[in-house]
């Protein structure tokens, strides 16, 4: 069974890695070839296509300029914990031991519109290209027609050597967009997270990132392998809901006093 996340726009490229275990991503000539084409944007129009602040835009033209191969521990990171946001917060990755590595290294997948797919010790650069970017390039018009083949394919065979014919989408709809479900060949487990607020469960954005991240954590960790199992979820407060759930949409809740 295979999970599949969405990457973060906050980096940690200052803290060390907590393991030497490191692999080369899959699709870095593929990644390359968008560097080249984002060295072509001046910082204004970076600002512009990304709809970001002149900061952010100087920060990122800096860092595809810096962008090189190839990729080492000195001048790269473990995709898994050099991503920081709520998901990672999550996942916890810095404290897998050997076993969870290798574990989640054929159990979850991280979806990037600059490095495509990747496993959690993929060594990256400091980057920032969001998959719903409208670059144009030799196969369409954005991100999602430059990658869905690839990914696609890499995606399936990922979820082939996982042992189960079962994918648990916990990555956004945006990232999850550049994926043809048709192709994939599995089930699709999507995982819901729900809080309470003010006697109303719904989805709350911040909460439900990061136990999106719980839950790959939580997969990885108890080894978890059969969809019938992820009801069992348990983790900081939240329960299965089988009134909400239905068919693939496993429904989670968790109450205000549990936060």
């Amino acid at each position: 069974m295979l999970s599949v996340i969405s990457p973060a726009k906050k980096l940690d490229f200052e803290t060390p890695a907590t393991t030497a275990q490191v692999t080369q991503p899959d699709f870095l000539d593929h990644s390359q070839e968008l560097i080249g084409i984002m060295r072509e944007y001046s910082p204004q129009q970076i600002s512009e296509l990304m709809k970001v602040s002149d900061r952010i835009a100087g920060l990122n033209a800096a860092r595809f300029a810096d962008w090189q191969r190839p990729f080492t521990a000195e001048n790269a990171k473990p995709a898994a914990q050099a991503f920081q946001g709520d998901v990672y917060v999550g996942l916890e990755a810095e404290r897998f031991d050997d076993d969870d590595n290798a574990y989640a290294q054929s159990h979850l997948r991280i979806l990037s519109g600059l490095y495509g797919l990747l496993r959690p010790l993929d060594l990256i650069q400091p980057y920032r290209l969001e998959m719903g970017t409208k670059v144009a390039n030799l196969r369409g018009p954005d991100l999602y027609a430059y990658w869905k083949d690839e990914l696609t394919g890499a995606l399936a065979s990922a979820i082939d050597a996982s042992g189960s014919k079962v994918l648990v989408n916990l990555a956004s709809n945006e990232y999850f967009k550049a994926v043809d479900t048709k192709r994939l060949g599995a089930q699709i487990i999507t995982p819901v997270f729900k809080d309470e607020k003010n006697g109303q469960y719904k989805i709350i954005s911040f909460y439900a990132k990061k136990a999106r991240g719980l839950m790959a954590g939580w997969i990885i960790r108890e080894r978890i392998n059969s969809p019938e199992a992820l009801s069992d979820f348990d983790v900081a407060g939240y329960r299965f809901s089988a009134s909400e759930s239905s068919g693939d949409k496993l429904v989670f809740c968790r109450a205000e006093q549990d936060r």
